[in-house]
C-alpha cells in the first residue's frame, strides 16, 4: 500500500484518540492553469472541506498544474489525492488509449463532475477569421503540453494545416495574440475565465463558432463530448451564445485512497452548492443528478457513491 493512501487510513483509524489539529491531514489536489477555471474551482471546493478540518482532519489543498494530462500523471505517481480532469482525458487514461497508448490507468475513479467545458475558439482582432478552416497557413495555439485539450483540438482540426502551431499556456497565449504574434488560440474552459476575459477586453479579440461537419464528428464520435455555447454577456464584444462543443470537468481520485475519505470530500462539496456558487460563477448551478450521471468512464468510487446515497441522489 503507498504510503500517502496509508497515512490516510491511519487518520481514520486513529481520530477518535487524536486532537483534531494534531491529526490534520493534507490531500493535494492538482488543477490547471490560475487563469483558467480548474484552479479557482478547486480552491473553492477545497475550501468547502477545510471548513469541516476540526471534525473530520482532512485539509485539502489546491495545486496549480499543466492540466488533465499532467494531472492523471500526479494521480498515478502519488503526488496528488484528487484531481480535476476532462472526462475525455479519464476515458483515455482507463483504456490506455491517445496520450496514454499502452499505458492504461485503471485505478481511476471518478468522484463527481463539476462543470462543462467548452472548446473556446479565441481570435484576433481584425483577423477576419470566423471557422475552423480559415485556419490554414495561421499561426495557431493549441495549449501546453499537459493539457488535456490537445487531442480534441487535433480532431476538430483534423485536415486543416495551420501555418504555424504553438504550444502555448493560457496567459502567454493572450500575450502573443495581443502582440499580433499568433492569430488564434483554443482553450478549453468553464466560463468565465480570466484569459478569454483578457483577450476579449484588452485587445478586441473575438469567439468563433465551432460547428457543422467538424464539431458532428467529435461529438457523434466520443460519449464525452457534446454540443454546447460559450454563453453570451460574459466577454466583451461578445453579446450572442457562440456555438461549440464541450467535454465536462470531473473530480478524479484513486481506487486505493479510502472510502471514509472520499465519502467526507464528496458529501462536504454535495452538502455546499449554494456556497460554491458564491464563490466561484463556473460552480453555479450545480445538480447533483448530473453530478452522479454525467456520463463517466470508469465505476464511481464507493466513498463517492455513499455521499450521494446519503443524499438521496443514489439507491
Amino acid at each position: 500500500m503507498p504510503i500517502r493512501v496509508l497515512g490516510l487510513l491511519l487518520l481514520f483509524i486513529g481520530a477518535a484518540q487524536a486532537d483534531a489539529t494534531e491529526r490534520s491531514q493534507v490531500l493535494l489536489m492538482a488543477t490547471g492553469d490560475v487563469t483558467g477555471s480548474y484552479f479557482p474551482a478547486g480552491v473553492a471546493l477545497c475550501r468547502v472541506v477545510n471548513e469541516g478540518r476540526r471534525a473530520h482532519g482532512l485539509r485539502c489543498s489546491a495545486e496549480a498544474s499543466a492540466g488533465s494530462i499532467a494531472n492523471i500523471e500526479a494521480l498515478r505517481d502519488g503526488q496528488a489525492d484528487l484531481a480535476l480532469v476532462q472526462t475525455d482525458v479519464l476515458a483515455a487514461a482507463l483504456a490506455g488509449s491517445g496520450p496514454f497508448e499502452g499505458r492504461a490507468y485503471g485505478e481511476l475513479r471518478p468522484v463527481l463532475a463539476v462543470f462543462p467545458e467548452s472548446v473556446t475558439f479565441v481570435t484576433a482582432r481584425g483577423s477576419e477569421i470566423s471557422n475552423l478552416e480559415a485556419l490554414a497557413g495561421r499561426r495557431v495555439s493549441v495549449g501546453p503540453p499537459g493539457a488535456g485539450q490537445r487531442d480534441l483540438i487535433a480532431a476538430l482540426l483534423a485536415d486543416v494545416m495551420p501555418g504555424t502551431t504553438l504550444e502555448l499556456a493560457p496567459a502567454e497565449a493572450v500575450e502573443a495574440l495581443c502582440g499580433e504574434r499568433i492569430d488564434a488560440f483554443f482553450y478549453v474552459v468553464g466560463h468565465p475565465a480570466r484569459a478569454v476575459q483578457e483577450a476579449t477586453s484588452a485587445c478586441g479579440a473575438g469567439i468563433a463558432p465551432i460547428e457543422g461537419p467538424r464539431a458532428e464528428a467529435v461529438t457523434s464520435g466520443s460519449p464525452d463530448t457534446f454540443a454546447s455555447v460559450v454563453p453570451g454577456g460574459l466577454y466583451a464584444g461578445v453579446g450572442m451564445a457562440v456555438p461549440t462543443v464541450a467535454v465536462s470537468a470531473v473530480l478524479v481520485t484513486r481506487s486505493d485512497v479510502p472510502d471514509a475519505v472520499i465519502e467526507v470530500v464528496a458529501g462536504a462539496i454535495l452538502r455546499s452548492l449554494p456556497e460554491l456558487a458564491g464563490f466561484d460563477p463556473t460552480l453555479a448551478g450545480l445538480d447533483p443528478a448530473q453530478m452522479a450521471a454525467t456520463g463517466f468512464a470508469g465505476p464511481l468510487h464507493p466513498g463517492a457513491q455513499a455521499a450521494f446515497r446519503a443524499l438521496g441522489v443514489m439507491d
